[in-house]
Order: structure tokens, then sequence, then C-alpha cells
């Protein structure tokens, strides 16, 4: 592996890099912090693509490619002289060592729960009027109602055990029955199905589960299946559309017992 020299020469040389696209070249001339924040929010979405393919080597690229957006970033802020890429990572610096006082000072931790409950109360010291500030607005909604739970654990608002959980998913789950039956009411339908989609998260979180993970996994699993039957059904000479769901059923089945 590259010694700490070699991995700051690295990064010097994306600064310089960076400099020169940013004099240079037209595109990176043009560019502004929101004409970024979309290809930003792609390349996360391909880091974690390459992380579910367990694919080294896009990871190693799309890490490269993430650090660029920051240091692309904190180059155009430069520019206004607002901040720089060293204003931020002495940022990220001294918050990490403020929020480890049990590596960086005397408080003793009994476990990673301990960890993430004292990160909440010192952000709360901090300033923060709400330990649900730090929770993105944009976030897709599985993550967002996972990230939300996370917090409120950490300061102790949270269910004893799984138990309970699953109990309040089947309440849930009763109360969107009763609503859905009645087919009347479409935002009360809604809200139920929420309330069903949120307790079921809260229930993958106690059993160790990423609920957005799994349901990656049952999207690239149907995916894969039902591009089987596609192309299976077209070596039979049948065509998608015309026939019948059993007749699907059929190649389905077979999908499954191929790759379960």
């Amino acid at each position: 592996m590259n010694s700490l020299e070699q991995k700051k020469e690295a990064f010097a040389r994306l600064l310089t890099i960076m400099d020169e696209l940013r004099a240079g070249c037209p595109w990176d001339k043009k560019q502004t912090l929101e004409s970024l924040r979309h290809l930003t929010i792609e390349e996360v979405y391909e880091l974690g693509d390459a992380i579910l393919d367990a694919d080294l080597k896009e990871i190693k690229m799309e890490i490269g490619d993430i650090l660029l957006h920051m240091v692309f970033y904190a180059k155009i802020a430069s520019e206004t002289e607002a901040f720089d890429i060293a204003d931020s990572l002495n940022a990220i610096c001294d918050k990490l060592i403020s929020r480890h006082p049990h590596i960086y000072g005397d408080v003793i931790v009994q476990d990673e729960e301990e960890v993430k409950s004292n990160w909440e109360k010192l952000k709360l010291k901090e300033g923060k009027k709400s330990v649900l500030e730090g929770v993105p607005r944009s976030l897709p909604a599985m993550v967002k109602a996972q990230r939300i739970q996370d917090k409120a654990r950490g300061v102790g608002f949270d269910w004893d055990n799984a138990s309970q959980v699953w109990d309040k998913v089947n309440e849930e789950l009763e109360e969107f029955k009763e609503e859905a039956d009645k087919g009347t009411d479409a935002a009360r339908m809604e809200d139920e199905f929420g309330d069903v989609l949120f307790s079921l998260i809260n229930y993958a979180r106690f059993k160790g589960i990423n609920p957005e993970d799994a349901l990656e996994r049952t999207n690239r699993k149907f995916i894969r299946r039902f591009q089987y039957l596609e192309s299976q059904s077209a070596l039979d000479g049948k065509k998608m559309g015309e026939m019948t769901l059993a007749e699907m059923d059929v190649y389905w089945e077979q999908a499954k017992s191929l790759a379960p």
C-alpha cells in the first residue's frame, strides 16, 4: 500500500489538476456549485452500485470520482474566498476530534451504541436545535426513515426490543388493510401505507438489516429473473404480451431454480 507521503502527493496532484482544469477547460470553467449537484448525487449512486456488486476495482474508481467532486466544490468556493479545501479538511478533523471524546479525551464508552448516543448529544451541545436537523431533506424516503430512526435512538427514543416493533408492524398493517378495504379515501390509505413502511424499516433496523440494500437486492433479483423470462421465451419463439400468466410462470420458476 502507498505510504502517507505518497497519499499526500496523490492528493496534491489532484489539487493541481483541478486548478489546471478550472483555468483551461471550457466545461470545467463553466461549472457552479449548483450545476455539479446532480452529478455528485449520480456519482454516489454509482459508488453504491459498485459496493453492492462487490466490485473493488469499480469502487476504487468511484471513490476517485467523488473526491474530484469534493475538490471541485472547494475550488469554486475558493474563487470567492469563501473557503478552500484545507478549510473543509480542518473542519472535519476538528469535528471528528470533538465528537470522539473517548479517543481524544477522557470519556469512557462501552460499545458502538454508546458512541452513537454521545455523538447525537454532542451535536445538541454544539447548538443544534434537533437531533433530526442532520437528516437531509432530499434523501430518498426509505433512507431518510432509517436515518430518522437511528438519530432518535441515539437520544434514547426507541423501542426496548424487536418483538414490540413487530407488534407495531402488525398494528399498522391492520390499520392499512382497514382503509384499503374501504377504498374511499386515497389520502388515508397513503398515510397508513407510509406507517406500514416506517414500522417495517424500524423492525429491519432492530434485526440489523439495511432496508435500502434489501430492497435493491430484491429489485436486482426481479430484473434478473424477468430478463431470463424474456430471453428464454424468445428462444422458444414466444412473445412477451402474448403469453398467458401460466406460460410466463414456467420461465419464472426456471429462473428461480437457476439463481435463487
